[in-house]
């Protein structure tokens, strides 16, 4: 490019030769002189922000910082906000875990010292550098969000076997298990046997415990009394209701302490030892009969031999 300059006091023309890098020197001058102007406006206004009081000034230099800076602060403030709500969520999931996991040690047969309930779990191992990485928000929310997941699975999986472990324990305490009088032996036992009055072979139909007269008779489980009174054969007797058809008798007793209609409990007495009835001696007389059926004590009581 030619420039032609003429002036009005010499009569001879001057003529400038622009070529390609002139313009490729201007531009790069001009293009410098810009970025250097725009870092020191940039650190004039980090730098002595805070020492503007020209209004003009402080809107140029200060107001798109604080701008910024006021953004900023909201969307942390925002996260922070989410990540409270969550952590509070994942407090009272463990509490509620905590809580499950103390009901299911008294519902077991675990000690808690074996747990250790009320400290953190030891972690260790060596330390490498070589992956080692920070840990970004984003990662930490994602690690948050899954945790609280593990928790949600783990509380509903505690909160069924608690369920489970309630209704075994349940089923144990209706479920005619216990002695029903202090003994390890009895003297007669399910099954055809030789009848003591007749000599002949006959079907007895409970087990027989020779103990002492007033010898405390207990409940096999608990349940409902319907029977409690005087019977033609089984003397003072009472009958408890264990509920799916299932019936325990307690027979030839000298006294009945309750009666029909009243719940009992599992191990509670109900009666004393006796010989009334057909008996040929103190000693409790002892049926578990399902739908009317008799089955072998034996089966069902813990200490039975």
């Amino acid at each position: 490019m030619n420039i032609i300059l003429i002036s009005s006091q010499s009569a001879q023309a001057k003529k400038i030769v622009i070529t390609k890098m002139h313009f490729i020197i201007f531009a790069s001058i001009l293009l410098f002189t810009v970025l250097t102007s725009a870092l020191a406006l940039n650190f004039f206004s980090l730098r002595y922000a805070d020492r503007i009081e020209a209004p003009v000034l402080k809107a140029l230099f200060v107001g798109p910082q604080e701008k910024r800076h006021q953004k900023m602060q909201m969307q942390l403030n925002d996260n922070l906000n989410i990540m409270a709500i969550k952590l509070g969520k994942m407090q009272a999931q463990l509490m509620r875990l905590n809580a499950l996991g103390t009901q299911l040690l008294e519902l077991s047969d675990f000690e808690s010292e074996d747990f250790m309930l009320d400290q953190l779990p030891g972690q260790g191992g060596t330390y490498a550098d070589l992956y080692a990485e920070p840990l970004s928000f984003k990662a930490f929310e994602q690690q948050l969000y899954e945790l609280s997941g593990k928790i949600d699975s783990q509380s509903d999986l505690f909160g069924a076997l608690e369920t489970l472990l309630r209704s075994e324990k349940l089923s144990k305490r209706v479920l005619p298990s216990v002695m029903p009088v202090e003994t390890d032996w009895y003297s007669s036992g399910f099954g055809f046997r030789i009848d003591p009055f007749t000599g002949k072979r006959a079907l007895h139909e409970g087990v027989d415990f020779a103990v002492k007269r007033g010898t405390p008779i207990r409940a096999a489980a608990g349940g409902v009394v319907v029977f409690s009174g005087r019977h033609a054969q089984y003397g003072k007797m009472i009958e408890i209701d264990h509920g799916d058809d299932m019936i325990s008798r307690y027979a030839h007793a000298s006294k009945l302490v309750v009666e029909t209609g009243q719940i009992v409990t599992q191990g509670q007495k109900i009666a004393e030892v006796g010989s009334t009835g057909r008996s040929t001696g103190p000693h409790l007389h002892f049926e578990i009969r399902h739908k009317n059926i008799p089955q072998n004590p034996s089966r069902f009581l813990k200490k039975a031999s």
